[in-house]
Formats: C-alpha cells, structure tokens, sequence
C-alpha cells in the first residue's frame, strides 16, 4: 500500500494484485508500464511471475523489491536481487527504501522504456 499512494501522489495510475498469480494474469489482460515485483511473494513467487511475464510480455520493465538482505562478501546466502536483475528485471530495491529511491527507480525505468517502446497506459504493482 505504500508503494501504491507513493506512486499516486507521484500521478502515476496504479493497479495492484496480491501474489504472483494474480499479477500474472492482470498483465496478460491488460496495458502497463511498468511492473512492480516482490521477489518473495504468495502463490507464485517474483522469479517465476517475471519468467512467466517475460514469455507474453519480454520487454515489460521489471523493478523487483525484496525485503531479504542483500548478500556480501562473507555472507553465503543468494542475494536475490542481485540474481533478478540478472534475469531480466530493470532495477531492484531492498526493503526498506526511501521514497525518493523507488520514484528514482521508476523514472529511470519509464524513461529507457520510452526511449526503446511506444508508450502504454499504467503502472502495474504486486505487493
């Protein structure tokens, strides 16, 4: 929810959905920008909801958010993260973020976006 009113307030349209399967099947039925995606999520996780929504929709900007750590050096746990990017989303944030790093992320990834895609109507969020 505080992703949606920052992104309100910020004039963005946003539509939300409560787990990955949810998600999925808002952006095989509708127009968005730009999709939003927890990585640990109910239902269907962020990696399998990206995997699946890069089969209808490949060039839909990916921001995955995850409330894990990111991993360093001596730590021996997945930064996952790390591991979304690298699967196709855009940009990533690790819980907690400011509001000014998330309408960065969203800036930068509806910009590139512009620049390589005819424009769409909304931004899409799952929580």
């Amino acid at each position: 929810m505080t992703i949606r009113l920052l992104l309100e307030r910020a004039g963005h349209s946003v539509v939300t959905a409560n787990d990955g399967r949810k998600g999925l099947a808002l952006c095989q039925t509708g127009d968005f920008d730009l999709l939003f995606l927890d990585i640990f999520m109910p239902g269907m996780d962020g990696f399998e909801t990206m995997r699946m929504v890069r089969q209808h929709q490949p060039q839909m900007p990916i921001i995955v958010i995850s409330g894990r750590p990111v991993a360093s050096e001596s730590d021996t746990a997945p930064d996952f993260l790390t591991m979304a990017t690298k699967l196709g989303a855009v940009s990533s944030l690790q819980k907690p973020f400011r509001p000014a790093d998330l309408l960065a992320a969203v800036t930068g990834c509806l910009e590139a976006a512009e620049r390589d895609l005819p424009p769409r109507s909304g931004v899409a969020s799952s929580p």
